[in-house]
């Protein structure tokens, strides 16, 4: 079984910088991974570890306690009958999403970034909301579902904004069944919708027109340089 390593106390940068302070928040390793899973709303246990299968339950449980102890979660149980202890962001927490839309925007343009490692629901979700176009979206005003397996929810884009909740993915104008990578095919890597739907990958229903317009809303930035290359010694 693998394991990881896990520092009891973090040091701190000792520094009065408000950007060095964001780090003594949210610095260790999974801490801004975490709060990206709970963006969508509350989570149990079980649910942050499916959306970060690399992390251990040791190393979780101890990201979990360090953003409540600063004020970026909170726990709490929910009422039957589910009953289930739940994490959710608190109304700070939540004022990060900024962080990981100019986090994404600027990371997209790597030449080193790799699209075909694997990636969650909420990272997907994420980054419609992060790359949406408004002048492409123009006078849109439609629902958009996402039955993902793990997740399903209902996206409403209109006024050039695209805003995300869980919910029955069929209440939607345009619905796309499939895993975050299918979806992410269509949408970023420019394969067909109809070569996905005939490899079996991806499902569409309601209005097709409206699907194959939305998955052009989502221009990628173009990539830096890429670095030199290394002449032998």
């Amino acid at each position: 079984m693998r394991s990881e390593k896990i520092t009891k106390e973090r040091r701190s940068y000792d520094d009065a910088c408000a950007a060095a302070h964001a780090l003594d928040l949210v610095g260790d390793r999974w801490a801004l991974l975490v709060i990206r899973e709970l963006m969508l709303g509350p989570r149990r246990f079980a649910d942050l570890r499916a959306g970060l299968p690399g992390i251990s339950a040791n190393v979780l449980t101890q990201r979990l306690e360090e953003l409540e102890r600063h004020a970026i979660l909170r726990r709490h149980r929910l009422p039957p009958p589910a009953a289930a202890q739940v994490y959710a962001l608190t109304e700070w927490g939540l004022e990060a999403e900024p962080i990981f839309q100019a986090l994404g925007r600027w990371a997209a343009r790597s030449p080193t970034h790799d699209p075909t490692l694997a990636f969650s629901a909420a990272s997907l979700v994420l980054s419609l909301r992060t790359m949406l176009d408004p002048a492409r979206a123009g006078g849109l005003d439609a629902w958009i579902g996402l039955d993902l397996g793990s997740e399903a929810m209902r996206g409403h884009l209109a006024g050039g904004m695209l805003q995300f909740e869980r919910g029955d993915p069929r209440r939607a104008d345009a619905t796309f069944i499939g895993a975050p990578p299918a979806v992410a095919a269509a949408i970023y890597g420019g394969q067909p919708l109809a070569a996905l739907e005939a490899a079996g990958a991806l499902r569409l229903a309601g209005d097709r027109a409206l699907a194959a317009r939305f998955v052009t809303l989502f221009p990628l930035p173009p990539k830096a340089p890429s670095p030199p290359e290394t002449e032998p010694a």
